[in-house]
């Protein structure tokens, strides 16, 4: 299939809710050489990530990132990224070939500017309401994550330029959802982000 090569440029709105979740869930789905960084007894960060790329963007999208916990190896921190799904087959292959993310299929249904609805086929993943506004400002921040492919650990950066605010959600996760044994709860604080630009660069063996 016919995938850009990175680094990808992506423009458009996300929704990103962070976690706190019990490291002895998640410790099963993160590699063994990848250290569970705990921010509170017994429990590290995580994420859902929810975006939708348009217009100017190298391919054009929905997503949905789960980040099982917040990791460290060889003096680099960075997320891990237990599920991820697209609606778009050409970015399934470019993150599988490229990063080694186990990219799948998904449907997703935007309500407006209220909710996003996920799911495979007749299967739910989740579902996340949110408040269309908050307070915000404009930022630049980087940030980097891992994946494996074959027998090497990856590690990649992405550069986000946006305009951010606070808001609430409330997040479901359905039963029948593979990520639904990570226990995610409620985010403690979730960011939106709009008018945004996000750069994904290629990845490195650490």
């Amino acid at each position: 299939m016919p995938y850009p090569q990175p680094p990808w440029t992506l423009k458009g709105q996300a929704i990103l809710g962070l976690h706190l979740i019990d490291c002895d869930r998640v410790r099963p789905l993160i590699p063994p050489e990848l250290n569970i960084v705990s921010v509170l007894p017994g429990k590290t960060i995580g994420g859902v990530y929810l975006s939708d790329y348009r217009s100017g963007s190298v391919l054009q999208y929905s997503e949905l990132i789960v980040i099982a916990g917040f990791t460290h190896h060889a003096g680099i921190f960075g997320g891990w990224i237990s599920h991820i799904y697209v609606d778009n087959a050409d970015s399934v292959a470019g993150g599988r070939d490229i990063w080694g993310l186990p990219k799948e299929l998904a449907e997703f249904s935007w309500d407006g500017d209220r909710s996003v609805t996920v799911c495979q086929g007749n299967q739910r993943l989740c579902r996340l309401n949110y408040n269309p506004q908050g307070f915000g400002w404009r930022q630049s921040l980087a940030a980097s994550a891992f994946s494996t492919m074959n027998t090497n650990l990856l590690t990649f950066k992405s550069e986000l330029d946006s305009h951010l605010s606070l808001i609430g959600s409330q997040l479901e996760v359905f039963a029948e959802s593979p990520f639904s044994s990570l226990g995610l709860g409620q985010p403690f604080l979730t960011v939106r982000c709009d008018d945004m630009t996000l750069r994904v660069a290629g990845p490195q063996i650490v």
